[in-house]
């Protein structure tokens, strides 16, 4: 089973992207009424925001295969594997407000563990908090399950999914 997330954008990335659009625009209209040397800063602003866009954009995909968890990020074609879980590892999955990872925030007195963020930041969507271990250190992931992974997840781990 597989899960793609596209993350949303934020505003100062907005801003940034505005910014650069802008300054093309205005260097190139430069270039045809006053000079014609402006043109190398139009196509080098023009430039930057192609590889601005394409690394800026940022998705997702949780893959389910039996008892491996992965999660895979996409930046514009490229494609990483961040993690190759194993669920036996699991140790607790719940809301992010739950009380069962509540001992997991942060300023929680048990220590301090790795946190990697792996939702769309859109407030509509709820996300949930997942605690394992990979590689002998426990982690803490915030994700964008979908109710049809969150249930085979609880199925198949009853005692440490909490819905």
């Amino acid at each position: 089973m597989t899960v793609h997330v596209q993350r949303k954008r934020k505003r100062s990335e907005l801003f940034l992207e505005i910014v650069m659009i802008v300054l093309s625009v205005l260097f190139l209209l430069g270039a045809i009424l006053a000079n014609r040397g402006l043109m190398l800063p139009c196509f080098l602003t023009a430039g930057l925001y192609f590889l601005y866009d394409r690394n800026v954009r940022r998705s997702y995909e949780y893959h389910l295969d039996g008892s491996q968890f992965t999660i895979d990020v996409l930046h514009g074609l490229r494609r990483k594997t961040v993690h190759e879980l194993e669920l036996s590892q699991l140790e607790v999955l719940a809301d992010h407000s739950a009380s069962e990872v509540a001992q997991y925030r942060k300023g929680a007195k048990n220590g301090r563990i790795r946190k990697f963020d792996y939702t769309s930041y859109d407030d509509e969507v709820p996300y949930y908090t997942m605690i394992i271990a990979e590689n002998g250190e426990k982690i803490k992931l915030l994700l964008d399950l979908s109710d049809e992974m969150l249930d085979l997840l609880h199925r198949k781990y009853p005692q440490k999914v909490f819905l």
